[in-house]
């Protein structure tokens, strides 16, 4: 119960609408590019991360090999970066309040799938 109310806080007022929007944004793009559809498909995966984040986290996906790997340097490259810079900015700006510590928290458990999303999968958590 209290995983779906900071969910429904999160979507509402911690920034989990406009950033699953902008991830689709990102994914819609990557997919009319067709070389780049990986990437489309990591983006949707971090938008439904960024949607619902509580209760979830973060695995390595099995079988994922060396190209996932070189695949997740040339994101970093073009998009990781500036996605973890703004998830940390404002994990560190909802941090200021105290209501706002598990938002913060919510934003600093979101940059290692901004900046590493190819070969890693979203589970529920126990």
């Amino acid at each position: 119960m209290l995983r779906f109310l900071l969910n429904l806080l999160w979507l509402v007022f911690g920034g989990g609408f406009l950033l699953a929007l902008g991830y689709g944004v990102a994914a819609l793009i990557c997919f009319a590019l067709v070389i780049t559809i990986p990437f489309g498909v990591a983006s949707l995966r971090l938008a439904v991360y960024a949607l619902w984040p509580f209760g979830r986290t973060l695995v390595p996906k099995p079988g994922a090999g060396v190209v996932s790997g070189l695949a997740n340097v040339l994101w970093v490259l073009l998009a990781g970066w500036w996605l973890a810079l703004s998830h940390i900015l404002a994990g560190v700006a909802l941090c200021v309040t105290i209501i706002g510590i598990p938002f913060g928290v919510a934003n600093f458990k979101l940059v290692p799938a901004a900046l590493w999303p190819l070969g890693q999968e979203v589970v529920e958590t126990p």
